[in-house]
């Protein structure tokens, strides 16, 4: 099993799951150092192929107390479902999105640390000097990753300049997102 070495926590992966304020919901446990660290430090359980040619995804077994970050929707937790337009930085356009409130999920079995080669990085507007950047990290119970969120495929699909990666739609994909998407949903702690 290959293992990609040299791996960096990029700022906007930094932001999102160790952000100022502390949530529930992000990675628990370790500070950003600690967990860089880890990453080049352990071999993942395995290596899976991402979306595009420029993306790994890395499964640890997962060493913090980080809680599985989707949870199925059911008749008994509906109610608890929010909704509203949110960016993910200040360059991007808002889109909608939905999170469960007053859920508390089991810890995760794994993390699953999504990567993105330097040259797509470079593409995007993030230099870095190391191989790989960590661009997010699922937190799940099975060492499989979660579907895509249909609108991150989209701005994917809308390209770098509407903080996407410029690799065209998957009809096929999508529509397996928008099957798994109607039955989960994320939560906020």
């Amino acid at each position: 099993m290959p293992i990609h070495r040299k791996i960096v926590l990029t700022d906007f992966a930094r932001t999102r799951l160790f952000p100022r304020e502390p949530r529930r919901n992000t990675i628990q446990d370790c500070t950003p150092d600690q967990f860089e660290r880890h990453l080049n430090e352990s071999s993942p359980l395995k290596v899976l192929d991402g979306y595009a040619p420029f993306c790994k995804l890395h499964v640890h077994r997962n060493w913090t107390s980080t809680r599985c970050l989707t949870v199925p929707i059911t008749d008994d937790n509906r109610h608890l479902l929010r909704s509203d337009y949110e960016a993910r930085s200040r360059s991007e356009l808002p889109v909608l999105v939905r999170w469960f409130e007053g859920v508390d999920p089991p810890v995760a079995g794994y993390l699953i640390v999504i990567l993105y080669s330097r040259e797509q990085l470079a593409k995007e507007g993030t230099d870095i000097v190391e191989d790989w950047g960590v661009v997010g990290c699922m937190y799940t119970a099975e060492q499989e990753e979660t579907p895509m969120a249909p609108i991150t495929m989209m701005r994917n699909a809308l390209g770098v300049g509407e903080g996407g990666s410029g690799i065209p739609l998957d009809r096929k994909a999508y529509r397996r997102s928008v099957e798994f998407w109607s039955t989960h949903a994320n939560w906020r702690g």
